[in-house]
């Protein structure tokens, strides 16, 4: 699926001092069949962010990112194989090195229900579907409350944008 993978946009600046922990992620733009998009809002933090997280060990980036949106949302999606990998970033957060894939996949079966974890549950993740640029438009208005919020903006800000164009 990853033909090729565009350059990465780098938030946050490697410490030469710092020993990181890498982390691979996906996020996805979720479509519907009335062409919004899934996103994802965390009370704790006060921001919005697209779907997604961490890739584990036995998982491709197509099934990670399958699952994390069925997990976050209750849909199932296939991802745009045509499209790969549409955007990357490369974040350096206290000492972690993440770099982020985005991916758009289509809702298949959109009648499922979010099944998150005790820790998604505490920050009060809830996910909405709505137009691209309008979800553009709401991850840029809010103010997070936290660093996380803040890198998470800016992250998915970025990926949003550059999925859209693909839309």
């Amino acid at each position: 699926m990853d033909n090729e993978i565009p350059n990465a946009k780098v938030i946050g600046t490697r410490q030469p001092d710092v020993s990181y922990t890498d982390r691979y992620a996906v996020r996805v733009v979720a479509v519907n069949t009335t062409g919004h998009i899934a996103l994802i809002y965390a009370e704790k933090g006060n921001y919005f962010k697209l779907p997604g997280g961490g890739v584990e060990a036995d998982e491709d980036h197509g099934r990670a990112a399958a699952r994390e949106v069925r997990e976050e949302t209750g849909a199932v999606v296939s991802i745009r194989r045509r499209d790969g990998c549409v955007a990357r970033t490369e974040e350096f957060r206290n000492a972690l090195h993440q770099i982020s894939y985005v991916y758009i996949a289509d809702v298949v079966d959109a009648s499922g229900q979010p099944e998150l974890t005790e820790e998604e549950l505490v920050d009060g993740l809830t996910h909405e579907w709505t137009p691209a640029r309008q979800a553009l438009d709401r991850m840029s208005s809010v103010e997070p409350t936290s660093d996380l919020g803040r890198f998470i903006k800016e992250r998915d800000i970025y990926l949003l944008g550059e999925a859209i164009k693909k839309l």
